[in-house]
């Protein structure tokens, strides 16, 4: 339960403060999660990032660049996001929710109903932290570190790449989130929440080109997920199998469509 709120007007002031407090403190984002079941947090001192002027959006020499504290809602009406990255953000149905959270603070909680790790995935998403290291987001998933991130560099934001939540009704749970990317030299990226504890990347599937049922086939063999209130662990690498192979279809369209 948090007791106590600061809210420092420098990156230098946050990391002095997440320095002493340490074990005891968390960053404070938007709030969405971390006031909220089921992200709510046991941390006594939070420490807010909204003075830190992280909320942007801008390109570098062809590249995205998305400041920690970007609002879910800001981003979705920029004219320059890739197609991918809108609908993942149109998955989250509340307006309101997408007006508080922000899209580092949807990296940092990495819930298991994640819509917009996998695309973030698919699309080699390199995460920048206060102390100037990066790393790219799959490692990152691994690791699950401390750091204040600043932060999301995205170097080829525009190859073809589509994504899809799966839920047996529009308010339900999801059942699986997917997200397909082909690069400009045709590797392909296929990243998954729903099959793990967090969103992965199947590189043993992307690995081996395949398309239609071979690729439907592979993922199925490639994911382990738990059954639970949303399916049988067998519906969902049946739901993964399907979903992955028709966004390869549509990067392959798309790909047609740009050529």
């Amino acid at each position: 339960m948090i007791e106590q709120f600061f809210r420092p007007d420098s990156i230098e002031q946050a990391l002095e403060l997440k320095s002493h407090y340490k074990e005891q403190a968390v960053w404070f984002a938007g709030g969405s999660k971390l006031n909220a079941m089921p992200g709510r947090t046991d941390k006594r001192i939070a420490i807010s990032l909204e003075d830190l002027s992280l909320d942007w959006a801008d390109w570098d020499n062809g590249c995205l660049r998305i400041g920690l504290m970007s609002r879910l809602q800001t981003l979705r009406e920029l004219n320059f996001i890739p197609d991918a990255l809108y609908d993942a953000l149109g998955f989250i149905d509340s307006r309101h929710l997408r007006n508080q959270s922000t899209l580092g603070g949807e990296i940092a909680a990495c819930q298991e109903e994640s819509v917009l790790i996998p695309v973030l995935l698919a699309l080699d998403a390199l995460l920048v932290f206060a102390n100037g290291d990066t790393l790219p987001l799959e490692a990152w998933l691994a690791s699950r570190d401390d750091q204040l991130l600043t932060e999301i560099v995205i170097h080829d934001p525009f190859r073809a790449c589509a994504t899809r939540r799966i839920s047996r009704s529009h308010a339900g749970l999801s059942v699986v989130t997917a997200a397909v990317a082909v690069t400009n030299k045709g590797e392909t990226r296929i990243a998954i929440d729903g099959v793990a504890d967090i969103p992965v990347r199947l590189r043993d599937v992307e690995a081996q080109q395949l398309e239609g049922e071979a690729l439907e086939h592979a993922v199925r063999e490639a994911v382990f997920p738990r059954a639970d209130i949303r399916g049988s662990a067998d519906y969902k690498r049946y739901i993964a199998g399907v979903a992955v192979a028709d966004l390869f279809a549509d990067c392959q369209q798309m790909g047609e469509e740009l050529a």
